[in-house]
């Protein structure tokens, strides 16, 4: 770094990574996969149908929004990234997409029926006030659902990956300061915030999302070539890391899922719904 240039911030790695037109493309082909397993159980969980008038934040390549649509609701999607809209309005031409950001939205109060955020919520600075601001656009008794991924306390890719960068990766390759990954899978930590800004009804469930892969180093490629936190943690590694933390990832999977020559690797979700008070 130069003396002029300043430190990295969380929103602008974020900013900088979903900008990617190739980050975003390998999410949406290959990542997303899991994350399309956790579309139906979000739209049910808001209850979307013809007549609902639905927003969908940090909508991404807009998986979420196009199962809004086929419930029949009016929907509308916003995210940061410009990569990311391109890929949605392709996909999803029956909904509107805009350019915007979550933490300040440009619509009415009390203008949906139905929020959703698919895994959007670790990549904002702010998850609180993302909150504050999904309450503020929802109708009373409107329903708010938002998806994580769990964390690694239970069998999941994200701890392969992430325990691997931890034994095998760089030191001098570090994330600046922001929001844990999976903090808002904890309902001890997401229900006050819920709560404070004015939601009720707070519940929680499982989805059991995986990956089928026919190469158990994989989950390390997926994370390298299609998120913004784990890509920024791997893409810079030297060689040796790099093929390091790879083998150990292709090392667990062996261990937990035995010896193929297809695997169905976890990484399972938590859906938090709660109801605008």
């Amino acid at each position: 770094m130069s003396e002029h240039q300043e430190p990295d911030t969380f929103a602008a790695l974020e900013r900088r990574e979903w900008a990617k037109p190739d980050v975003a493309r390998s999410y949406a082909t290959a990542f997303a996969r899991a994350a399309d397993m956790v579309v139906g159980p979000m739209v049910a969980a808001v209850g979307a149908g013809p007549g609902s008038v639905a927003l969908d934040l940090c909508s991404g390549q807009g998986n979420v929004a196009a199962g809004l649509c086929k419930a029949g609701a009016k929907v509308t999607g916003l995210d940061f990234s410009p990569a990311m809209l391109e890929l949605a309005r392709a996909a999803v031409p029956e909904a509107e997409f805009v350019e915007g950001d979550a933490m300040s939205l440009d619509f009415d109060d009390r203008a949906f029926d139905v929020v959703t955020i698919g895994f959007g919520i670790p990549h904002v600075p702010d998850p609180p006030r993302v909150f504050a601001e999904a309450r503020r656009v929802l109708r009373p008794g409107g329903r708010l659902a938002f998806s994580v991924w769990c964390g690694p306390e239970v069998d999941t890719a994200l701890g392969y990956v992430f325990g691997a960068i931890g034994q095998h990766g760089s030191p001098e390759i570090a994330l600046p300061p922001g929001p844990g990954a999976n903090d808002y899978a904890d309902p001890e930590m997401a229900f006050p915030a819920l709560e404070t800004a004015g939601f009720a009804d707070c519940r929680q469930s499982t989805v059991a999302s995986r990956w089928r892969v026919r190469d158990p180093g994989a989950p390390y490629d997926y994370f390298l070539e299609g998120t913004a936190r784990g890509g920024a943690l791997l893409r810079p590694q030297p060689p040796g890391h790099a093929a390091a933390i790879r083998a150990a990832v292709a090392s667990k999977v062996l261990e937990k899922h035995g010896a193929g020559p297809v695997w169905d690797v976890p990484i399972p979700a938590i859906v938090t719904v709660a109801t605008a008070a």
